[in-house]
């Protein structure tokens, strides 16, 4: 955080720096790589881990003028589904009390939340950015795979995992997007396209667009909440001048099971190389044999050790056929049902997920409904399909409800348009985002910059008539007492303190050190 000070103080004394993301502080998810600051991917293992080298997607955010805000909390190596699996302690929820905020981006979507970071990125093996998205009431992007590079990523499914933009808007998704994708020789499974400049060509005119609406995704005993989102959503996209038709998608039921057989596969073989020897954690033993045992039972959390026990055992001599070989048939299937899908439609209309946000451990206990959580999520990863989560609406507790806009490879301007005229028609309020105006005054210990790009503006707050009192510590000037990132609606006041004591206040576990 002290970096991203300085970075700020420098950024204020520039002029015409004409960067995308010029002066924006960034929080990344704590599975990207960033040189010389420790990434752990929320596992023990990697506990003292830090990278020689940057991952090509933070590159990008960096040379755009953004800079590193912080590390974000996740489940460990993002296998969960609720952000309760990480060896620095679970995340939560500012949407509510004890809830989970989703995983595996379960501190990428906090964050957003409780308005710590403008805009964020994750990154989707199953869902991990679209359903902590729909539980916190934000926007989360999965692009196509082969759309972001994965080089600099600590992996878990190779086949399946790819980076993503998370954003309190579409259009901040949109510019995101534009910034984070690209072609990258070092990652062999990066596609070189002509890709869109997203934000320019950001239309809400969706007029004569077909949207698919699969039978399949009316589950048995889905809350009623859901069904009526997903009507209205429809009905939204009507209003919006598309047009509606059913679909088929007959092999969705296979899915679930196909997905888990598929990813934890690919964990067992991509986390074979934490073995203690050069580098991460590190055990002693009486051998070697000994001591890559004990490391590796004591660096990885359950969650990891259960994924990586299913995936050796469906690749082992005898099962690899019946299990793994199928799965692969079974995903090859679900690719193909899109393809046909496609020829009727555009893009195709789901709910995100088909549960709002639960409370801290109430599924811990029982992986299966856990995994059950990514049910709408998972076959769009299994398909290399670019999908888009957009806070729709509320349960009966207040709790964020999302749909998801699922588009074809590469098409993510389709989706994005969708999902903007969407939004507008729906005109989401996170009951945690912060209303500031002109009659706000701000009392801050942070440079001008930092201060705007924390509260979510693009531009400077004097820009916006938002009166700025800067603050200087060491001249003396001190703050109220308990005054740390408190907002007061009645009276219109913020108050921003240090860097010491903002660290102190990230209760909800947001950031990995926090």
């Amino acid at each position: 955080f002290d970096d991203a000070l300085k970075s700020a103080k420098i950024f204020d004394k520039k002029k015409n720096n004409k960067g995308f993301l010029s002066g924006v502080p960034i929080a990344v998810k704590d599975l990207f790589c960033t040189k010389n600051v420790r990434t752990t991917a929320g596992s023990k293992i990697l506990h003292n881990f830090i990278p020689t080298y940057e991952s090509t997607v933070t590159n990008n955010l960096w040379s755009q003028g953004a800079f590193l805000l912080g590390k974000l909390n996740c489940d460990e190596f993002a296998m969960g589904s609720s952000n309760e699996t990480s060896y620095f302690g679970n995340v939560k929820n500012p949407i509510g009390k004890d809830l989970v905020p989703g995983g595996s981006s379960g501190g990428s979507s906090s964050s957003l939340a409780a308005n710590l970071t403008p805009v964020t990125i994750g990154t989707d093996t199953g869902g991990s950015i679209r359903q902590p998205a729909s539980f916190t009431g934000t926007v989360g992007l999965k692009p196509t795979y082969g759309s972001c590079s994965r080089y600099g990523i600590v992996a878990f499914a190779s086949s399946l995992d790819q980076a993503g933009p998370m954003s309190k808007n579409v259009k901040d998704s949109s510019l995101l997007l534009e910034v984070i994708s690209s072609y990258d020789s070092k990652d062999s499974t990066s596609i070189d396209f002509k890709r869109n400049k997203y934000s320019e060509e950001l239309t809400n005119n969706i007029k004569g667009k077909k949207i698919g609406i699969p039978k399949e995704y009316r589950v048995e005993n889905m809350p009623n909440e859901i069904e009526d989102l997903w009507k209205k959503g429809i009905d939204y996209v009507k209003q919006c001048g598309a047009e509606v038709i059913d679909i088929s998608l007959p092999h969705t039921n296979y899915a679930l099971p196909a997905y888990y057989i598929v990813a934890p596969a690919e964990a067992s073989s991509n986390l074979a190389r934490y073995d203690g020897v050069k580098y991460g954690y590190r055990t002693k033993g009486s051998n070697l044999t000994e001591m890559y045992e004990k490391t590796r039972s004591e660096g990885f959390g359950n969650e990891v050790k259960r994924r990586i026990m299913i995936g050796t055992y469906v690749l082992s001599s005898g099962y690899y056929d019946a299990y793994y070989l199928k799965a692969q048939k079974v995903r090859k299937l679900i690719k193909n049902d899109f393809d046909e899908a496609y020829k009727k439609v555009d893009a195709i209309l789901t709910p995100s997920t088909p549960s709002s946000a639960f409370k801290i451990g109430e599924k811990k206990d029982d992986p299966v409904s856990m995994y059950l959580n990514d049910i709408f999520t998972v076959p769009v990863n299994l398909a290399g399909l670019p999908g888009i989560s957009i806070p729709a609406g509320v349960d009966k507790k207040g709790y964020p409800l999302g749909l998801q806009i699922i588009g074809k490879p590469f098409d993510e301007q389709n989706i994005l348009n969708i999902a903007y005229a969407m939004e507008k028609k729906i005109n989401f309020k996170n009951k945690k985002s912060l209303k500031i105006d002109k009659n706000t005054i701000i009392l801050s210990t942070l440079p001008i910059t930092l201060t705007s790009r924390l509260l979510g503006f693009t531009s400077n707050l004097k820009f916006r008539g938002v009166r700025t009192i800067y603050i200087s510590v060491n001249k003396g000037r001190v703050l109220p007492k308990n005054c740390n990132w408190i907002y007061y609606s009645s009276k219109k006041i913020i108050f921003i303190k240090s860097s010491k004591a903002l660290w102190n206040v990230f209760s909800y576990r947001t950031y990995r050190f926090g």
